[in-house]
């Protein structure tokens, strides 16, 4: 489990990422870059990791339920996602 300031850091950036995001596409759309590269760097998008959103691990996350693998395999072996099963053949 990753710790929590880790965790803070990322939610940050998360909350930044999102205030920011109209003006940084006006911005790259008039092609002022030095006004760009005024704003702050966690504003953008490319500086977000993709985390686990119940422990923060950054390894083996699955974007299309956004956990991580472990988690994942624990929440369906428990029946608490819907409509996952275990593969049996």
């Amino acid at each position: 489990m990753a710790r929590e300031s880790v965790k803070a850091r990322q939610r940050k950036r998360e909350r930044m990422v999102e205030k920011y995001a109209e003006k940084r596409a006006a911005l790259k759309a008039a092609g002022d870059y030095a006004a760009l590269d005024k704003l702050p760097k966690n504003s953008s998008p490319v500086r977000l990791k993709n985390r686990c959103q119940l422990t923060g691990r950054p390894r083996g996350y699955m974007r299309h339920f956004g956990m991580a693998r472990v988690i994942f395999r624990d929440m369906a072996l428990d029946g608490k996602l819907p409509g996952v099963r275990k593969a049996s053949w």
